[in-house]
């Protein structure tokens, strides 16, 4: 495991900022429809996501300019193609966002404008950091995400459609609609726009109680 250094121990203050101001930091997912960027890679790790380079940032926000920043320089990559412009999902290869533990490889991929992930399978601590930070990570059948990979390839304007309430995926272009597995505490999480923070506020009242009877020794937070 990596450490990430003091943009690690500075967002949760961040986040904590926010919160008292009434602000989210994560949004209310419902439905996504969005066109899809289709990176045809497997096995990318965090190190490829966002480069270690960038860790030394001590924000939350600007890594979206450093996202697949080695792989960028390449003229023909994928993100530099015009007709890939504003699109929200990402459509990927097994395995994707192994390696080290790094919460950027999120961050740089919703300051970039991406929404969503889809991949036959991710990395179990980077699917945690997603769903962590409002980022939705579909995990799919390969031969499903070899079938919308094929057809966003061949029509950039291809409309993806994840529904969250009802955890499906549809692609109206090719009638293709398909359940995807989502566990029910991250699913409400999600839904509702709940970070780690907001989820501790929904029991204010019993933290509010429990420092209004603790002894007047202790230290006070």
């Amino acid at each position: 495991m990596e450490s990430t250094g003091l943009a690690s121990t500075d967002a949760p203050f961040i986040g904590h900022a926010s919160q008292q101001k009434g602000q989210r930091n994560m949004e209310p997912i419902s439905e996504i429809t969005a066109r899809a960027v289709p990176l045809e890679r497997s096995d990318v790790d965090t190190d490829q996501i966002i480069p270690s380079d960038w860790l030394k940032r001590v924000e939350r926000t600007g890594f979206g300019e450093g996202l697949f920043s080695e792989w960028r320089e390449l003229s023909d990559f994928v993100l530099n193609q015009d007709h890939h412009t504003g699109a929200e999902i990402l459509v990927t290869g097994p395995n994707f966002g192994t390696g080290s533990s790094r919460e950027h490889a999120v961050w740089a991929l919703t300051d970039y404008g991406f929404r969503a992930v889809i991949s036959s399978r991710f990395a179990d601590i980077f699917r945690n950091n997603c769903h962590k930070n409002g980022l939705l990570a579909v995990e799919l059948d390969q031969p499903v995400v070899e079938r919308i990979m094929e057809i966003v390839t061949r029509d950039p304007d291809v409309e993806i459609v994840i529904d969250l309430p009802d955890r499906r995926v549809l692609v109206p272009a090719i009638d293709l609609d398909e359940p995807f597995e989502l566990d029910d505490h991250t699913h409400h999480r999600l839904l509702h726009g709940l970070d780690d923070i907001a989820l501790s506020l929904t029991h204010e009242d019993l933290i509010s109680a429990y420092e209004t009877d603790r002894p007047a020794w202790l230290p006070t937070t």
